[in-house]
Formats: C-alpha cells, structure tokens, sequence
C-alpha cells in the first residue's frame, strides 16, 4: 500500500498537469484568434477565389522584383503557409466554369426561399477555345510593346522620372485605386482616363456578372449606364484590398499580380491632354471649373475675379483656354497645392508599369485589333465584345 505523502504527491502532479494542458489549449485558441481576427478565416477563403486562364510569366529582368519582408519572423512562416495553400488552388483551378459562380450549384435552392424564381439565373458557359492560333504580327506588336516598357524601366535608360526604381512595396495603397481586380477571370485591368475605360469597365462588370438588371446579370455592355460605370463601389480595386484582408493584403496583391492576366491600355500622351481639356473645359462642368478653371483663368488667364459659376462663365464667354492648361500643368506649383486629377495624371503614376509586369498593353490608336486580341487571350471572346464606334476614342473615364 503506498504512503499517504506518496499518494498526495502523485495526485498534485495530475492535478499540475490538467492545469498546463488547460491553459495551453486556451493559449492556442488565442493565439489562432489573433492571427484570424484582422482579416477572418471566412473572408480570406470566401473572397478569395483565384482563377483565370493565364499565369503570368515571370518579371523582365531589370523590373523591380519585391520580396516581401515579413516583420516578425514567425508571421512570414504563417504568411509563406498561406502562399503555399493559394498557389496549390491556383495551379488546381484551370477552368473556373467547372464551378458555378456564387457557390451555389444549378437546382440547389438552399439559402434561396427569398429569392423570386425569375430573379435566379445559371451563369453562362465561358473559357472559349481556339484551334487557330494568334496571328503572328499580333504578337509581335506586344513583344514589342512590352519591351520598350522594359527597356525604359531600366535603372540606366536616359528616361528618368519618379519612382522609377522603387518596389512594388515602396507604392501607396492610395495610388492603387486604378487597379480592378477579376477574380472570376482572373483578371486586373488598370484604367487611364481617356483611353477608352469606360467601355473597358463595361467589359469588366458584364464579365463578373456583378450587377443585376431584372434579376439577370447585364450582357450587353451599352446597357450599363454611365454613371454605374464610374461609381467606385462597383469595381473590386487593389487599394481596397487592406479593409478586407487586413495585414495580408499586399501578400495576396502579390499572388494575384503573379497569377492573373494583367492589361493596360494607353495613347499619345499629348492627344491624351487634348483629349481631357475639350471635354472638361469645353464643355460646362460645374466640378471642374470650380477646381482647375477659377485657378488657370485667375493666374494665367488675367482675370482677377471669373464668374462664380460654370454656367455664367459659358454664358460670358469665359473659359481658360489650352495655353492656359498647359501653363497650369507645367507649374511648379500646382502639386504642391494638390496631386493631379486622374484625367491628366501620368501613365507610370496611376499604373505603376515598373513595378507591375503587364501581360498585355494595348494602344488606343489600334484599340480595335488590341481588343479583340485581348478578349481572345482572355477567352471570353464568345461572352462579350467590345463596343465598336468612334465614341471610344474619347469616352468619358473616372471614379467617384
């Protein structure tokens, strides 16, 4: 029979032991509750649907290539955890048409005895396949349009301009804004007002299927109004990536610039200042008169007090003209009182195409070839087309 003080002593140490086992589960459940909290397990996977028809390929040498530098040691582990995770259901994703888009599949009505029948639709069969290949020429011309970026981003081009030769990281979330992210295709489209983005938003919104009109999601990209087209809370952009993913934002804009078909499209940056000035100072815009033309008219125009509105300054006559917004842009001082608009902003500052390896950079000048083309890389050409016409020329583009 054991002795009493034996007997204590081997029930204090089951005791000590159910008290460590306790406080280690409560100390783990804490731990994974830290982690989560900022961005919700939920969230992260839910909204994280990564596919698309085309892995980018790897960075042209002399881009800047950022590499991510984790704060705490044990962070990056979990975070290189994660990057594994995703790029396993990336490579496993080829064709997202496998799946139904919204997670509900055809005839499942659970979670939908709210919805009227003729609200509920089945998303269309996209991904087409081609048996002919892309024209040679075409071809060509991108190579070629990509490495004249790539031959201007180098540290020792004689092109010099700001930013030129910072990362990826070194970029304000704010400056991301242009940035529309496609997750069901996997596509990020960075806009430029004035080249043709509001029927490349269009385009954008059709193929997400993200607004209804009549239950239905709209198919012909004419049908969206305008002033949908520009509302910001429409597009999914890389500056709204922190509100929803928290600390790993920058870490999923990595996989998702690595993984996704990025596409630009530009123009002669003169015909594109041009192009800004006729239509917000010819024509009467109340915004934009109280903001830039009360400025150009009272420094460069020589009037000391220009009519209060836009419509008394038409109804006068009074307007800056083109010499005086081109003083206005070539002075030293208008950045320092504020950044310039998004219309007359440059390329490299609204898309970043040092630090973001484009896939496919497209000219408005030969906007109807590029866009057929890209829809075809994109093989959503049997699901949308692009609007044809004149009108894309000078199309209107910004965001509220």
């Amino acid at each position: 029979m054991d002795p009493p003080l034996y007997k204590s002593d081997k029930m204090g140490k089951s005791r000590l032991f159910r008290i460590f086992l306790i406080l280690g589960s409560v100390f783990m459940i804490l731990l994974i509750i830290i982690y989560w909290d900022d961005v919700g397990a939920t969230n992260f996977y839910l909204h994280t649907t990564i596919s698309g028809p085309h892995s980018s390929h790897l960075p042209l040498e002399g881009h800047a290539n950022p590499k991510w530098k984790p704060d705490k040691d044990k962070e990056g582990s979990f975070l290189s955890d994660i990057d594994a995770f995703v790029n396993q259901f990336l490579e496993g994703t080829a064709d997202p048409t496998e799946q139904v888009r919204g997670g509900t599949p055809p005839g499942d009505t659970r979670n939908q005895s709210s919805e009227k029948p003729e609200e509920r639709f089945v998303p269309r069969r996209e991904w087409k396949i081609h048996l002919t290949p892309i024209a040679a020429e075409k071809k060509q011309r991108q190579e070629s349009r990509k490495q004249l970026i790539h031959d201007m981003c180098r540290s020792n081009s004689s092109l010099d301009f700001p930013g030129k030769n910072r990362t990826f990281d070194d970029i304000p979330n704010k400056e991301l804004d242009h940035l529309i992210v496609d997750d069901r295709h996997g596509i990020i489209y960075c806009y430029v007002p004035k080249v043709a983005c509001t029927n490349w938003k269009r385009i954008l919104i059709v193929l997400s299927e993200s607004l209804l009109v009549d239950g239905a999601p709209y198919q012909d990209p004419m049908d969206i109004p305008q002033q949908i087209v520009h509302n910001g809370s429409v597009h999914f952009t890389f500056n709204k990536f922190w509100k929803r993913y928290g600390k790993f934002s920058r870490h999923l804009m990595k996989i998702k610039l690595k993984k996704y078909t990025k596409f630009l499209f530009v123009r002669d940056p003169f015909v594109r200042l041009i192009s800004a000035y006729r239509n917000k100072f010819e024509q009467e815009n109340e915004d934009f008169y109280k903001r830039f033309a009360v400025v150009m008219l009272k420094r460069y125009g020589n009037y000391s007090k220009p009519p209060a509105s836009a419509v008394e300054a038409f109804a006068a006559g009074v307007r800056p003209v083109f010499l005086n917004f081109i003083q206005y842009l070539l002075d030293a001082n208008t950045e320092k009182e504020m950044p310039f608009n998004e219309h007359w902003r440059q390329v490299y500052r609204l898309c970043h195409p040092c630090q973001i390896n484009y896939d496919f950079v497209g000219k408005l000048e030969t906007l109807d070839e590029d866009a057929e083309h890209l829809l075809r890389i994109l093989r959503v050409d049997n699901v949308v087309e692009f609007p044809g016409g004149n009108h894309n020329r000078t199309g209107i583009c910004r965001m509220r």
